[in-house]
C-alpha cells in the first residue's frame, strides 16, 4: 500500500486519480479548494482517504496540509501536482494580474507542494513526484501562450529536479497529456473580458463561447488515471509519460518540425565559435 497526495481533486484528471488510486486500496491525500467536492471519496474509503482544503497558492495551507497528510500516513510514497488552469488569450489579450494568478497556481503552486513533501522523501530515499503538464507546453496552440508558458516551466523544472533526485531513489515524472473530457476548455477556463478583433481568426478562435470542443475530447481521464499509476509503479518510471493518440501525434509533429529548422540553419548556427588558433 502506498500513499498519494494529490492536488486539484475536485473534477477532471485529479477527481479520477484520486477514485482510481483508492479503488486499488491505496492511502490517498485527496485535496481541493473546496473540500465539500471531496465529501463521496472520504465517504466510501474512510480510513484510506484523508480530504484536506488547499489552495497551492496559499504557502501556509501548503505547509499544512503537508504536516496533516504526513502525521496521518507517516509519510507520502507519491505526490501528484494536478491542481491548474487554463488561461485563453492572445499574447497582447493577456492581463497582468491574471498572468499572475496563473503562474502562482500552475507553476509555483506545484513548487510549493514539492518543497513542503520532498524533505520527507529524501529521509526515506524514497518516493515519486509526478507533475501534470500538457501537451501545450510543447507544441504552443494559439491562445494559449501564457498556460503553455506555465507548463513549459514546470518541465523545465522537473527536468533538474529528476536528475537532482535520481541518487536519491526518488523518481520525477512529467504528464504530457492531449486533449481529455475535463472541465479544462469550459469551467475552468480563464479568459480576458475583452478580446482584439484583429486575433479573431487565430487565438478568437479558441474562446469559450466559440470553442465547440468541449465534451467532445477523445481522451478518457479514467484510463489516464490508470495510466499514470502504472507508470508510478513501474520499476523504471518514464521522466515523459504523454497521454493521447493527439499527444502522441503532436509530439512528433514539433519533433520533426523544429528539427527540419535546426539544420536548415546549421551553418549559421555552428560559425558562431571562436576560431580555432
Amino acid at each position: 500500500m502506498a500513499t498519494w497526495f494529490i492536488t486539484g481533486c475536485s473534477t477532471g484528471l485529479g477527481r479520477a486519480l484520486a477514485e482510481a488510486v483508492l479503488a486499488r486500496g491505496h492511502n490517498a491525500v485527496v485535496t481541493a479548494r473546496d473540500t465539500a467536492k471531496l465529501a463521496e471519496l472520504s465517504e466510501a474509503y474512510p480510513d484510506t482517504a484523508l480530504a484536506l482544503p488547499l489552495d497551492v497558492t496559499d504557502p501556509d495551507q501548503v505547509v499544512e496540509a503537508a504536516q496533516q497528510a504526513q502525521s496521518r500516513f507517516d509519510g507520502i510514497d507519491v505526490l501528484v501536482n494536478n491542481a491548474g488552469y487554463g488561461y485563453c488569450a492572445a499574447v497582447e489579450e493577456g492581463e497582468a494580474a491574471d498572468i499572475q494568478r496563473l503562474f502562482a497556481t500552475n507553476f509555483f503552486g506545484a513548487v510549493g507542494t514539492i518543497e513542503a513533501l520532498l524533505p520527507n522523501m529524501r529521509v526515506r530515499r524514497t518516493g515519486a513526484i509526478v507533475n501534470i503538464s500538457s501537451i501545450g507546453a510543447r507544441f504552443s496552440p494559439v491562445g494559449f501562450g501564457y498556460y503553455s508558458a506555465t507548463k513549459a516551466a514546470l518541465e523545465g523544472m522537473s527536468g533538474s529536479l529528476r536528475k537532482e533526485l535520481q541518487p536519491l531513489g526518488i523518481s520525477v515524472t512529467v504528464v504530457e497529456p492531449g486533449s481529455f473530457r475535463t472541465d479544462f476548455s469550459d469551467r475552468s477556463l480563464v479568459q480576458p473580458a475583452k478580446a482584439i478583433a484583429d486575433y479573431s481568426e487565430t487565438a478568437g478562435k479558441r474562446r469559450k463561447e466559440i470553442d465547440s470542443t468541449h465534451g467532445t475530447q477523445p481522451g478518457d481521464p479514467a484510463k489516464a488515471a490508470q495510466a499514470i499509476i502504472a507508470a508510478v509503479e513501474d520499476p523504471n518510471p518514464p521522466f515523459m509519460l504523454l497521454l493521447g493518440k493527439d499527444a502522441l501525434g503532436r509530439y512528433f509533429e514539433v519533433e520533426e518540425a523544429q528539427r527540419a529548422d535546426v539544420e536548415k540553419w546549421r551553418e549559421l548556427t555552428i560559425g558562431t565559435d571562436f576560431d580555432a588558433p
